[in-house]
């Protein structure tokens, strides 16, 4: 069994930064690493329909905005299997055959779950795709006997209920299923990167992004407008903490001693600055304006494929469907052999028809 990645994302808008230094950077450097023998990257429409499911044109139109970001940030369609969930029927078959392997119980505990449900405020009325999303995802994972799952530390449970079902489905029908595990980001500040705002949680929804393709000077007024810092440090002065300052959060998961030497060569390093910092003498927008550079020198690259790709909208649609096509006949491969250790594969089973024979001819 080689080493294979699965991984991607719910297209319900544009991908942030905290996609980007998460898991999309990590991938990009997966991706070229040599290390794995196979890499899915999966746009999960149909679990973006759990909770989208009155506004399908919201899903659909996202579609290629995530395949761009993607492409745009440096995954390569040579080196990589791009996918749509909605495009492989068959997950959705191992979703079922997985749903009796799970209590109501167990995907209330889940904690993943309790979040998102409490974000969305549902009330009384949880979709049931959305309650049952954690299988959805397991059947994801295993279609592709995916070994590797790099995600943020927020998809912790759902990686740990995947292994569940896996050791579930092995020892009730026998060796079949492929156990993954997650990877999570080295840096500690890109587990779960925060608002701009100082929110736990970066979030299209409450408008605390900071996205991939957005326009420089839009990112330049979130930084020096609207981000969080130390609310204690009033003055140039004045003694500054970095636990929950945003801004040195991001340095800490974007800045590197190069960024140093050419935007704010007085300084060798980021523990430097916050030494300075810490101390006293050294204003928020000083250091609002390095991470301002920083962030434009990491993103612009990608900004500019994807102003290249944007011209040739249709070769990212061919990329999505070809890929699509090469992972379906790997899921079905991965059904059959499901449905096989259930004994429910009736009309490819010879013993059974033999034995059949044997019981109503003698």
């Amino acid at each position: 069994m080689g080493k294979i990645i699965l991984t991607g994302d719910r297209p319900t808008g544009r991908l942030h930064i905290g996609h980007y230094v998460g898991s999309l950077r990590r991938r990009v450097e997966l991706q070229n690493s040599g290390e794995f023998d196979k890499i899915y990257i999966m746009i999960a429409d149909a679990q973006a329909l759990t909770d989208n499911a009155d506004n399908p044109d919201k899903i659909r139109e996202n579609i290629i905005e995530v395949a761009l970001d993607y492409m745009s940030a440096g995954l390569d369609p040579n080196k990589v299997t791009f996918l749509i969930q909605s495009m492989i029927p068959e997950l959705t078959e191992l979703t079922f055959y997985y749903a009796n392997l799970v209590t109501t119980a167990r995907l209330e505990r889940n904690p993943t779950i309790k979040a998102e449900l409490q974000m969305r405020e549902f009330g009384g009325s949880v979709p049931v795709g959305f309650y049952t999303y954690p299988i959805s995802q397991a059947a994801d994972i295993t279609a592709f006997k995916a070994t590797t799952v790099p995600a943020g530390e927020d998809q912790m449970p759902m990686v740990e209920q995947t292994q569940e079902i896996v050791q579930r489905f092995n020892y009730t029908y026998g060796e079949t299923l492929v156990t993954p595990h997650i990877l999570l980001p080295d840096n500690k500040a890109c587990l779960r990167l925060p608002g701009i705002d100082g929110g736990a949680k970066m979030s299209k929804s409450l408008g605390n992004c900071i996205y991939l393709a957005e326009d420089p000077k839009e990112i330049e007024q979130k930084i020096m407008r609207k981000m969080f810092t130390d609310p204690q440090h009033l003055r140039v002065e004045d003694p500054g903490h970095l636990e929950g300052n945003v801004v040195f959060t991001y340095l800490d998961a974007f800045a590197i001693d190069e960024h140093f030497a050419e935007f704010l060569p007085e300084y060798k390093n980021l523990q430097e600055l916050k030494d300075h910092y810490t101390r006293g003498g050294l204003g928020d927008v000083k250091v609002k304006r390095l991470l301002n550079n920083v962030l434009q020198s990491e993103l612009e690259p990608i900004r500019q494929r994807r102003a290249e790709l944007e011209k040739d909208i249709p070769y990212v649609y061919e990329v999505l469907k070809k890929g699509s096509e090469a992972a379906r006949e790997v899921a079905a491969n991965t059904l059959d052999e499901v449905k096989a250790a259930m004994k429910i594969n009736y009309f490819d089973d010879d013993a059974l028809i033999k034995a059949s024979m044997e019981k109503y001819n003698n």
